[in-house]
């Protein structure tokens, strides 16, 4: 009998290190935090970002808090998400979201979107303008990292459009 494993694809890939690979995101939400401190002006913004991007327990949010979450209790992806939300939300001047962020919150809103976003990117490789990711498979959409994550979250009504031929 022949050995059909050879056959799959990720019997095919070469092996690699993944020692590094975790499904922790205090590192990233920890990033997060300490590009939108700057930007989140007056007590109000303050109090209602640590709410909505559920940072209770990290304590006040001042220069320490981005050190206190990344030695905290291990994040998951949903609390990036979280996070990026309240940041997109709550602070008025653009945030630099690295790409790996981005990508990140990107995967999870969408398995977890409202039916209707995840129908309008069904079907189609989804891929940042401005960055090195992409999710999905089939014919392309594209607008930017920002546009993608705000479209998932349910800020914005503006969905990924097929490229300019």
């Amino acid at each position: 009998m022949t050995d059909l494993s050879r056959f799959l694809p990720l019997s095919q890939r070469r092996g690699r290190d993944d020692a590094d690979v975790s499904v922790d995101r205090r590192a990233q939400v920890s990033q997060v935090v300490r590009a939108a401190l700057p930007h989140l002006a007056g007590e109000d913004v303050r109090a209602a970002f640590v709410r909505d991007a559920g940072l209770a327990d990290a304590g006040p949010l001042d220069e320490g808090t981005a050190e206190r979450i990344a030695a905290g209790p291990p994040l998951r992806s949903t609390d990036l998400v979280r996070v990026v939300r309240a940041v997109l939300v709550h602070v008025a001047d653009p945030v630099e979201l690295p790409a790996p962020v981005t990508g990140a919150v990107a995967l999870a809103a969408s398995a977890s979107a409202p039916f209707a976003r995840r129908a309008a990117i069904s079907g189609h490789t989804v891929r940042a303008a401005d960055a090195e990711w992409s999710i999905g498979r089939g014919p392309e959409l594209v607008a930017s990292s920002r546009q993608i994550v705000a479209f998932l979250l349910g800020l914005s009504d503006e969905a990924p459009r097929r490229p300019a031929s």
